[in-house]
């Protein structure tokens, strides 16, 4: 019962990190990355769609993202959502493929994205210690309901700590590691 506690607990700040890795991978860093596009839903066939379900994403340069619509009368509705999303990039097409230069950063631009990075580092930290909270809570009633004793609710509350200790350094270090590749471009 412990065991299915700290488990749980353990997949569900896997889970954070993974959510917070995906979200690391969608901020530009000055080089063209195709996962940049992940969040972007495109208005098409009367429905909204993730734009990588409408074609190709490529990046065949450093600084360039091509985007190869698998039908063709989609460019426009591509277009549109891209000049709404928070990517501050024009598209260019050519009417079969449609081109995104990736600009420079500029000091300030770099230094807004580490502010954001942070913040959603930090994000990331609290709903870690949220998932700790609740394994404790947990532990804590199984003490009282005396299911467990005292020893192994202190160990099963040590083993949790240890847990949440690791995924927070993990954060810690994703977030350095985007700061370094944002600082360094």
């Amino acid at each position: 019962m412990v065991k299915d506690i700290i488990k749980n607990a353990d997949e569900k700040m896997n889970k954070t990190i993974s959510v917070f890795k995906a979200e690391l991978a969608t901020m530009k860093a000055g080089r063209a990355n195709p996962t940049m596009l992940d969040r972007i839903q495109v208005e098409c066939y009367g429905s909204m769609m993730p734009l990588n379900q409408l074609g190709g994403v490529s990046a065949p340069e450093p600084r360039v993202l091509l985007i190869q619509p698998w039908d063709k009368s989609s460019i426009k509705d591509i277009e549109k959502a891209i000049l709404k999303s928070d990517l501050g990039i024009n598209p260019t097409s050519d009417g079969s493929v449609i081109r995104l230069i990736v600009p420079e950063l500029t000091e300030e631009t770099r230094k807004n994205l580490v502010k954001t990075i942070k913040k959603t580092g930090e994000e990331a930290k609290v709903a870690i210690r949220s998932i700790r909270r609740d394994a404790n809570e947990k532990i804590k009633t199984l003490k009282k309901d005396t299911t467990i004793t005292e020893d192994e609710a202190k160990k099963a509350e040590d083993n949790i700590q240890k847990e949440t200790d690791k995924f927070i350094k993990e954060v810690d270090k994703m977030i350095e590691s985007k700061e370094k590749e944002i600082m360094a471009v």
